[in-house]
């Protein structure tokens, strides 16, 4: 095993995790915050970069395609947002009912084709594969992405100290006292949704810019990653991130942990192909970790306290 190989892919998976981490804050919000299973995101994250690699070939710069891909993935969410509430589906369902409408939707806005490539050389792109090193650090994709995050975080952060966001997080709190005190519970969950599904959009943009295509299939099993990186960020920083901010940031970090563990799994050998079940069992064993540790270790020293006494 060359160690020099590892160490030479790992400020590319430092910067897949960045860009993960945007989309797993788009994932927390619905899982941690309105306290939904959304699967729209598996769509979405396909949408946003499909809209952004589209909006450029066709001649606009990729800060108003990102903008565009933040917009389609807005849509995405209202979509599922008027299915759950509006119609009275399931939130899962209400999900996979437009993540699968996104499929052929997505294939409409590539023009019928499964893969729309854009080159480096041609159009000026915010983040790229080959800006990981030899560049000056403005331009370096892990500083442009980090900054991307530390703005999202800051804006979330203000955001849900406003009225309108404590609304919506009032609402996935609880939603009897929430609608007792006169909030549209059903408009906040709209809302949440559209946010979420918007930022896992702008996601899927920059990492359609960093690997150079926007492919039909980019967003397959992209809840799972949104929720590993929330349940990592959870696991290993939640004595610490008490801030909202800080939470917001942990999960960006458990992105990055991630891939930065898929990086060193797959260095070790294992085949790319099992990669997906690699990623069920990492989101297996963290939820599990909380629900192990309280049911057995804390009941075990209660137990032994009692015992003591």
């Amino acid at each position: 095993m060359n160690v020099v190989s590892l160490l030479n892919a790992l400020p590319g998976a430092c910067a897949q995790g960045l860009i993960w981490g945007i989309m797993a804050i788009g994932v927390y919000i619905t899982y941690k915050i309105l306290d939904l299973a959304d699967l729209t995101v598996d769509g979405t994250m396909c949408t946003g970069g499909a809209v952004c690699i589209m909006m450029m070939l066709s001649g606009h710069s990729a800060a108003v395609s990102l903008l565009c891909a933040f917009l389609a993935g807005m849509l995405a969410g209202l979509v599922t947002g008027i299915l759950h509430t509006a119609m009275g589906i399931p939130a899962i369902l209400s999900g996979i009912l437009t993540q699968l409408s996104l499929y052929s939707i997505n294939l409409r806005i590539m023009d019928s084709k499964a893969n729309q490539a854009i080159s480096v050389d041609k159009y000026p792109l915010i983040v790229s594969l080959r800006y990981i090193k030899n560049v000056a650090f403005f331009k370096n994709t892990i500083f442009v992405t980090a900054i991307f995050i530390v703005c999202i975080v800051v804006l979330l952060y203000w955001f849900f100290g406003t009225e309108l966001g404590s609304a919506i997080r009032a609402t996935g709190s609880n939603q009897n006292m929430s609608r007792a005190q006169g909030i549209n519970t059903d408009m906040m969950k709209i809302i949440g949704l559209m946010i979420s599904n918007g930022i896992v959009a702008l996601a899927s943009g920059l990492y359609a810019q960093y690997q150079g295509f926007a492919d039909v299939n980019m967003g397959r099993g992209a809840i799972v990653i949104g929720l590993a990186a929330v349940i990592i960020g959870e696991v290993i920083f939640g004595k610490f991130a008490k801030n909202f901010a800080l939470k917001l940031l942990s999960v960006a970090v458990g992105a990055i942990l991630y891939y930065l563990v898929l990086q060193f799994v797959l260095w070790l050998g294992l085949n790319s192909n099992d990669l997906k079940l690699l990623s069920a069992i990492v989101v297996a064993v963290f939820l599990a970790v909380p629900h192990m540790k309280g049911k057995y270790f804390n009941g075990a020293r209660k137990r032994g306290g009692k015992a003591n006494a």
